[in-house]
């Protein structure tokens, strides 16, 4: 709450109030001393012993104290941790007051815009997310979770919206009465190495199963809700008491990518987002009268926010095909207007819209379990913040029109090119050029690993193997010989047990006169260059010379490919985040 919101202020500039401690490097609230304040109705100050509170909220629920309760007023006489011994005269002020939520239910959610803020304004807006703490809510990953980022380490963040009415100015909005499904979802893929990043849209109305769901209650108790086999995906949240947990198993079993964390937002989060910023500029290329989504603007390109800016992210009919593939692509158009301004100059070097934005966007937010504090929030924030906008590309799941239809309604996975992508972000490969500078040391060993499939091949037969299973699943090394010996015509191979230690990755180790042996198992199994390792040969139960294949941990089965693809395939839609994009 700023000054004017306690009777401290009359017109004074919110930004103002914060004041860079250059003891700290942390900015605080400074307010200027004044006359004993008149009292106001309002929440009562907490009892002594219950203040300091981050606000977090609780597996599954919110907190829900009997009254809201602010932090005591600190006594003229003490001093703030990190201010000088002395202030001058007229800089003495309080502590940021905590606010806590008010008893409510949890709130079903729509956008995914929270995490893009994140991206845009790393740099400033957190520094605010202390004093804004109360506001945030979470809701229990129910395990579904990998247990939260991690800063060493790839990230994926799964992004939910619903179509769920909530908030005011809401209730005019198509299916006033629906229980909050998934409408809009998007797993950001963030690389290791935080040179780029993929935002990957799942359709509405994509076939998928949805698994069963161990989904806890308010009452702390956890209930198993029953999957469905062939449901639309947007079922997957809402349905027979789904939460986002149950979305993010959905996501696990359909791309194979567990995430890290979720993140949601009420359907006013496009509002007051485009608001405090000062407007989005977004490009049609004709003219748009949606009488649906109530946007009606004339082509070109329009500086939009609040309502505007929310009948810009829902409308379809007027764009593209009319369904909500084409509402994707101008959702994905919207993020990357909403990207370059947040990343502009104009918003940050502005005080008053960091503040407006972190305000905004810590009342909108929802996180999982996992991510309900503000040190973790401020964390994600800062390795989102060293993206370039130029290496965040948009794509969306490759689908089909569902062939069991008569009429088209629903798609399907698209079967060529869907696993491709998937397997793209969970290996970790850019969908985009990276600096050359990044990808120096990569393209090195890259170039060292695919030199070893180059060059003459044995043929099959005259390959001789021994397997061990390393990490695989139970039984992979016996299933794998069944498999050489009775496909690939490997005759000269057999099954050694278990290795002595597990690996991540699949090896397959050989002698320097083995090399065309390799080259031929690795052309069979699909395996990469990097799998490969020179080294010595062992003998095998005749007392042979022979290799040794280590089925690792990424093993997953006989005859299935390990050699990740390095380029999005032609006919994949794909944009990025600093291209300016017209509506169609």
């Amino acid at each position: 709450m700023d000054a004017q919101g306690r009777g401290r202020a009359e017109n004074i500039d919110p930004a103002d109030q914060w004041v860079l401690n250059p003891d700290t490097g942390e900015y605080e609230m400074r307010l200027a001393p004044s006359a004993a304040q008149p009292s106001v109705p309002g929440p009562r100050a907490a009892a002594p012993g219950r203040t300091g509170s981050s606000g977090r909220g609780t597996r599954g629920r919110t907190t829900a104290p009997d009254r809201d309760t602010t932090e005591p007023e600190v006594p003229p006489q003490r001093r703030r941790r990190g201010a000088p011994a002395q202030e001058p005269p007229g800089r003495r002020g309080r502590r940021p007051v905590k606010k806590k939520s008010r008893t409510k239910k949890v709130l079903l959610w729509t956008g995914g815009i929270m995490a893009f803020v994140l991206v845009g304004t790393a740099g400033a807006a957190y520094l605010y997310l202390e004093h804004l703490n109360g506001n945030i809510k979470s809701v229990s990953d129910d395990g579904a979770s990998t247990g939260g980022f991690n800063k060493d380490k790839a990230i994926n963040i799964l992004l939910i919206g619903t179509d769920k009415r909530t908030g005011a100015g809401n209730e005019g909005y198509g299916d006033a009465g629906s229980v909050g499904h998934a409408d809009t979802t998007i797993l950001l893929h963030v690389s290791k190495d935080r040179t780029n990043a993929t935002a990957l849209s799942i359709p509405r109305d994509l076939i998928v199963n949805v698994p069963d769901c161990p989904t806890e209650q308010e009452d702390g108790s956890t209930k198993v809700i029953k999957g469905t086999e062939g449901a639309r995906f947007n079922t997957s949240l809402g349905q027979d008491g789904r939460t986002p947990s149950c979305t993010m198993r959905t996501v696990t079993e359909l791309t194979g990518i567990t995430p890290d964390n979720f993140m949601v937002a009420d359907f006013n989060a496009v509002k007051t987002l485009t608001t405090a910023v000062g407007g989005v500029e977004v490009c049609l290329a004709k003219d748009i009268d949606d009488a649906d989504s109530h946007l009606k603007l004339s082509k070109g390109t329009h500086l939009i926010e609040g309502e505007q800016a929310l009948a810009f992210v829902r409308t379809r009919h007027s764009v593209g095909f009319g369904g909500d593939l084409s509402r994707i692509q101008i959702q994905q158009q919207f993020l990357s207007a909403l990207m370059r301004k947040l990343k502009s100059n104009d918003t940050l070097t502005s005080p008053t819209k960091m503040i407006k934005l972190a305000e905004a966007g810590t009342k909108a937010l929802t996180v999982d379990s996992q991510l309900d504090s503000i040190d973790k929030l401020k964390d994600l924030g800062m390795e989102l913040g060293k993206l370039n906008t130029k290496n965040l590309a948009f794509t969306t799941v490759p689908v089909v029109d569902n062939p069991a239809e008569k009429v088209k309604a629903t798609v399907v996975l698209n079967a060529s090119t869907a696993p491709t992508v998937f397997r793209m972000i969970k290996d970790d490969v850019s969908f985009t050029a990276v600096k050359k500078k990044a990808q120096a040391s990569r393209n090195a060993a890259a170039a060292a690993a695919a030199a070893r499939l180059k060059g003459t091949r044995s043929a099959a037969s005259e390959v001789r193997v021994r397997i061990l299973n390393g990490g695989a699943a139970p039984g992979s090394a016996q299933s794998t010989l069944s498999w050489l010996q009775n496909d690939a015509g490997v005759t000269k191979s057999e099954n050694a047990g278990n290795a002595p230690a597990q690996l991540g990755s699949t090896t397959l180790e050989y002698a320097p006169d083995q090399a065309a042996q390799a080259r031929e198992l690795a052309a069979l199994m699909g395996l990469p260059g990097t799998a490969l390792k020179p080294g010595r040969s062992v003998t095998n139960a005749q007392g042979l010379p022979t290799m040794t294949l280590t089925l690792g941990k990424d093993f997953k089965g006989p005859g299935v490919s390990l050699t990740a693809p390095t380029a999005v395939p032609d006919t994949v839609q794909k944009s990025t985040a600093d291209k300016v994009e017209c509506a169609k």
